[in-house]
């Protein structure tokens, strides 16, 4: 981690059987679901409902993982979610995916959350509530 980050959040999530792949390791897809849950739960406990029912919301227009050690049933898996700097519209996330009782990364992954108009379908600014939380 090159950039300027602060930890978020930290979440728990146990691997379950059908998470594994013909190789018996978690399947590459499954880590995206570890991050978007971090995420999830993160904006929710922030008080930023992951709804369309909302006018605005968060919105992923990218997304990386780099996979190093394989992961398998049954664990459970350690997701910190951290962020960088906001933008206008925009702030980064990054992802260290671990297992309980192991100090290593297991997997490394990011994501850019833009702030969007559900209807128009454009950015918006962030909340000033996220910013100031990003900020400090």
């Amino acid at each position: 981690m090159t950039e300027p980050r602060i930890l978020l959040h930290t979440t728990r999530i146990p691997v379950r059987w059908g998470d594994m792949d013909a190789y018996r390791h978690v399947n590459n897809t499954i880590y995206f679901r570890f991050c978007e849950q971090a995420r999830v739960e993160w904006l929710e406990a922030a008080g930023f409902a992951v709804s369309l029912d909302q006018s605005e919301g968060p919105v992923i227009i990218n997304a990386a993982c780099t996979f190093m050690i394989p992961i398998n049933y049954p664990a459970t898996v350690v997701v910190r979610l951290y962020a960088g700097a906001p933008g206008r519209s925009s702030v980064m996330n990054w992802y260290e995916i671990g297992i309980e009782g192991d100090e290593r990364v297991f997997a490394e992954g990011s994501a850019k959350v833009v702030w969007m108009n559900h209807l128009t379908g454009k950015s918006v600014p962030l909340p000033e509530t996220l910013r100031a939380m990003l900020e400090n």
